[in-house]
């Protein structure tokens, strides 16, 4: 049956029913093949933790030292909590939204992929169709928001609250800042993006008042070449702390060639600049890929929209890189955490854009809808840099 169902779904896609991402990285190769010797047409049934089979398809590669790196990173941990084998895992590499991601999700089912995930927002179109078209098969989205909406029981969206441990970061970086200037490299002018460098910025402001910063877009996740050209370009207009949305540790890179520090982002940047990375926010995926895989395991639903942050352990900081931070910068993160911990909201107003004009009130809290960020503002004290 569920061979059948893969050779309408080709047909479908073949007329033109599909959805396009909101990213547009640079051409990649192909996805894998398949070993044929590997192709079955139906699930084992009564799935166990020695049976299951897994497919992720990720926007990039390991080799990113960022993203990709740690998003594989909570797979392998999970397998090693779990018991799954590599032979029980398939991967994808360099999938940009678009027909690859189409081509993936038919190769992974025709494996016999019982949980298919995707790792980038732009893949959301391309899951949501499949689940709808495959609803023996469970499919995860991390960083999406269309899995509420879609009332399909096997499509889910999961991240982690990555704001809270930004707004840590950012302290690290108010603290630092001998010019009060900061700048952020950042990927897309979306709002999983804005609301990232909007925490880190609050964080810096809730240290150093007279902080500012200055944002630029790459509009890519992953291009180091122009993430470099990018962190030179905001330590040229005086930024001597960077932080980034960037898929590699070129930022930290570069502000170690021009003697100024950097925040890293996603994975530990400081063994890659340990002369200017202060600390790096960080995620850890298995905290749900754990859940997830033992849900359908053991036949439980699993909750359409996830999210979790700093006190389930699903977001974390690496270790200060003490002989560079500034004095008091380990006890003001603390004295922060203990705040966010006890449930203060780290999006609370008064906030205003650059004109004036409030955004959230005294005491007001942005409370995101969904798993998947909202915030889209520029706030006051934040230029973005055409």
């Amino acid at each position: 049956m569920r061979k059948l169902i893969v050779l309408l779904f080709a047909l479908l896609l073949a007329i033109g029913i599909t959805a396009c991402g909101n990213e547009a990285p640079p051409a990649t190769p192909a996805a894998p093949t398949v070993p044929a010797e590997n192709v079955v047409s139906e699930s084992p049934d009564g799935l166990t933790f020695e049976t299951v089979r897994l497919a992720f398809i990720h926007v990039g590669d390991t080799a990113d030292q960022g993203y990709t790196y740690r998003q594989h990173r909570g797979t392998t941990d999970m397998q090693a909590a779990l018991g799954i084998s590599d032979s029980q895992i398939l991967n994808f590499w360099n999938i940009p939204p678009g027909d690859q991601v189409d081509t993936s999700i038919l190769e992974a089912i025709e494996w016999g992929a019982d949980m298919i995930f995707a790792t980038s927002f732009g893949h959301g179109p391309h899951m949501e169709e499949a689940a709808r078209m495959h609803p023996d098969v469970q499919f995860f989205h991390a960083t999406g928001n269309l899995a509420v909406a879609s009332g399909l029981p096997n499509f889910h969206n999961y991240f982690g609250n990555m704001s809270q441990a930004r707004y840590l970061s950012g302290i690290a970086a108010g603290l630092k800042t001998q010019s009060d200037v900061l700048g952020f490299v950042a990927a897309h002018p979306n709002a999983e993006v804005i609301t990232g460098l909007t925490a880190f910025f609050l964080g810096a402001q809730s240290v150093n008042p007279d902080v500012s910063m200055y944002v630029m877009f790459m509009n890519a996740w992953n291009n180091p070449a122009l993430e470099g050209q990018i962190a030179q370009a905001l330590i040229d207009r005086g930024a001597d702390v960077l932080g980034q949305h960037a898929d590699s540790p070129t930022t930290q890179l570069v502000a170690e060639s021009n003697g100024v520090w950097a925040v890293g982002y996603n994975n530990d940047m400081i063994p890659m600049a340990p002369n200017a990375t202060l600390l790096s926010p960080m995620f850890d995926w298995s905290y749900y890929l754990i859940q997830a895989v033992e849900a359908v395991v053991e036949g439980r639903d699993m909750q359409p929209d996830f999210l979790a942050g700093l006190a389930e352990g699903m977001v974390f900081l690496s270790e200060l890189n003490t002989p560079l931070v500034a004095e008091g910068t380990a006890a003001a993160i603390v004295e922060a955490e203990a705040r966010i911990l006890d449930g203060w909201n780290v999006f609370t107003g008064p906030l205003y854009d650059n004109d004036g004009n409030q955004l959230l009130a005294a005491g007001e809290e942005h409370i995101e809808p969904l798993s998947a960020p909202s915030w889209t503002h520029i706030i006051r004290g934040i230029t973005v840099v055409e």
